[in-house]
């Protein structure tokens, strides 16, 4: 499973895009997931590109590639090796497929969690998680514990499967896990 995973370099905070523009003219598989928000500036508003999750890229790992990879200026190291510390190639391609089709994903904080649910359709359909509060439009909070980071989306309560209630503090891996926070 490690060889087609893909694994986290931790880098300087607000050196991703540098990080990933090194990478490319390394030639080196990696992935950098975008979102695009509107800054004030000081005369005018301006659409920026920002990382979904501060201070990583992901990359496909060789050994022969390995040095290439962590001698990129700004990165600081690529975490572990074993499985908990990578990302699935399905779990990527639902982050790449939901940036692509538009869904709102957005960096958010982690949360608590209590009854757990699945999504029912969309990019993310069978992802499950756990509730916070529940309202007619909720964020769907997906966690990637390899980073210690998440990221939310917004999807209808009727998007969603409730699968069991008052579930104690589940950990959190590199599958999809998700939780509902309010808007």
């Amino acid at each position: 499973m490690l060889e087609n995973s893909w694994h986290v370099l931790h880098v300087i905070a607000n050196h991703e895009k540098r990080v990933s523009q090194h990478l490319s003219v390394r030639s080196l598989e990696h992935y950098l997931p975008l979102y695009t928000e509107r800054s004030r500036r000081t005369d005018r508003w301006a659409m920026v590109e920002r990382p979904l999750f501060t201070g990583y890229v992901f990359v496909h790992l060789s050994a022969r590639t390995r040095l290439s990879i962590i001698s990129v200026p700004g990165v600081i190291r690529l975490l572990g090796g074993d499985d908990r510390e990578t990302v699935s190639p399905q779990e990527m391609e639902r982050i790449r497929e939901g940036l692509a089709s538009g869904y709102l994903l957005r960096p958010h904080p982690r949360v608590r969690v209590g009854t757990l649910v699945r999504v029912r359709s969309g990019v993310f359909e069978g992802v499950e998680g756990a509730v916070t509060e529940l309202r007619q439009r909720c964020k769907v909070i997906i966690a990637l514990s390899c980073v210690q980071q998440c990221f939310s989306l917004e999807v209808d309560l009727r998007d969603l499967d409730v699968l069991s209630s008052n579930v104690s503090t589940p950990q959190f891996t590199c599958e999809r896990r998700l939780a509902i926070a309010q808007v």
